[in-house]
């Protein structure tokens, strides 16, 4: 098979399969990788530089890269930050391909923004391996992120530098409504929030974006959940939902408030039901109800005053 620029793979008959997008200047690299991932069900993209795979994002982003490091004119490193730099991308993960084994090399991978490496000649069980753990982690952090923003608050990462990585389309809405277009005063404000404590930021209408430090993730990123108080609305103190509850109860608060049942509540955030129900005893309490039904609208009641 010569792989070309078209999407190759297949589809699952119910949902799209994960889609991966290969880049390497080796065709014979590209090859083995587009018959192994096909077999295991995946859709599969290729680029054999960085302007293809440019082309390829412009067209459909993928779920996950698998990216030469080294290559002729732009570098799997550099692609790597320009990747990471462009929100709508910032959020897949990279995984490195490359037969250097060295440590200053492995670093420059991490330093970039790729999540892992995988060294030539490739294994392809190890790298099926990786990709499927990088997928799921990926998953689960999306899903995360945007129960953040139905429980009426906005996410953003950052990332080493202190640029933002990724943002909920919540947190992209009041990021816009106080900075505009500049995102890098945005990501100085961000970044200069205090470990333990919140930064205000006061929006044309009166009303304050509030921005907390949730503290350092993988890699070197740190998370920052974002809320708005209405101008002239004081928040009552420790009865807000966003101060009230922890991240986690908020992330379960937010699949209740979607229908989910406990079983599904575990799943999706990778605990027991068991342990679900502890939660929903904690947000009980916290809230004074009784009930999964008084839970959600006393949450809903919350959120009304931001909006």
């Amino acid at each position: 098979m010569s792989p070309g620029p078209e999407t190759l793979g297949a589809f699952d008959g119910m949902a799209p399969s994960p889609v991966v997008l290969v880049v390497d200047d080796a065709l014979d690299t590209l090859r083995m990788l587009c018959d192994a991932l096909a077999i295991e069900g995946y859709t599969v993209m290729v680029a054999r530089d960085a302007d293809e795979a440019r082309q390829r994002f412009e067209m459909a982003v993928p779920d996950i890269v698998l990216l030469d490091a080294i290559m002729p004119g732009t570098d799997g490193f550099a692609l790597c930050r320009e990747i990471k730099a462009t929100p709508p991308w910032s959020h897949v993960p990279i995984v490195f391909m490359t037969g250097l084994s060295d440590t200053e090399q492995v670093v420059r991978g991490f330093a970039s923004g790729g999540v892992d490496y995988v060294v030539k000649p490739l294994r392809i069980p190890e790298v099926l391996a990786r990709m499927a753990t990088h997928l799921r982690n990926a998953r689960a952090a999306r899903l995360a992120r945007e129960a953040v923003d139905v429980a009426g608050m906005g996410a953003v990462v950052l990332d080493g530098q202190g640029r933002i990585a990724w943002r909920s389309p919540q947190a992209t809405r009041w990021l816009e409504a106080a900075f505009g277009a500049a995102l890098g005063e945005a990501s100085a404000w961000l970044a200069a929030v205090p470990p333990a404590g919140e930064a205000s930021r006061r929006l044309a209408d009166g009303a304050r974006l509030l921005a907390r430090h949730m503290g350092a993730g993988t890699y070197s990123e740190t998370m920052l959940l974002l809320r708005l108080a209405a101008a002239g609305v004081p928040v009552p103190a420790g009865r807000s939902l966003q101060t009230t509850l922890t991240p986690r109860e908020t992330e379960v608060l937010a699949w209740l408030a979607k229908g989910k049942t406990n079983r599904d509540i575990g799943d999706i955030l990778g605990m027991s039901p068991r342990t679900v129900n502890k939660h929903l005893e904690h947000i009980y309490e916290k809230l004074g109800v009784e009930t999964r039904t008084a839970a959600v609208a006393a949450a809903a009641g919350q959120m009304q005053g931001p909006e």
